[in-house]
């Protein structure tokens, strides 16, 4: 039985076998929500999982925008990616946007993809925070941004880690 006590003990201890760290709070206070890859991830597994989550929630991808590409094309000295990924579901997104069609300036969700100091990062700018700015949104309207930043944070829990 001490036996099982030291294992267990370990297991919670060693962060080898604990698994990924948990997502950080958000923070209701500002628009971007940002976590950190996990160790071994990379570039391209990021990709692969927040392509593979998204259909698997029937959110499209209809634009990539390659910043980091342009910056190093006018010779700026910029190390690493940087790019962001549109994200949208317009099932859930016509709920906003048929009360509020000015709601559109924000669409569709942005996820960024960089690289800070050789760590890679995600950070969203959230649709709860933009929704703050349409003056009389409806319940409706703030349930369906709430149901949309939900799931753009779910993708980004799957892609810091890699999972596909």
């Amino acid at each position: 039985m001490h036996v099982l006590r030291l294992w267990c003990v370990a297991l919670l201890l060693c962060p080898c076998w604990a698994g990924a760290d948990a997502m950080p709070p958000i923070d209701p206070e500002t628009p971007i929500y940002t976590v950190k890859v996990e160790p071994g991830v990379t570039y391209d597994d990021v990709v692969t999982s927040l392509k593979v989550a998204a259909e698997g929630k029937n959110f499209v991808s209809p634009a990539v925008f390659p910043i980091g590409e342009h910056i190093k094309q006018r010779g700026l000295p910029l190390e690493g990616v940087l790019e962001v990924r549109t994200y949208c579901s317009l099932g859930i997104g016509a709920e906003i946007l048929l009360e509020n069609p000015e709601f559109a300036v924000f669409a569709p969700c942005r996820i960024a993809i960089y690289q800070k100091q050789g760590q890679l990062y995600l950070s969203l700018d959230r649709p709860t925070y933009a929704l703050r700015h349409i003056r009389n949104h409806s319940p409706k309207a703030a349930q369906a941004a709430k149901e949309i930043e939900d799931t753009l944070i779910w993708m980004m829990d799957k892609a810091r880690k890699g999972d596909i």
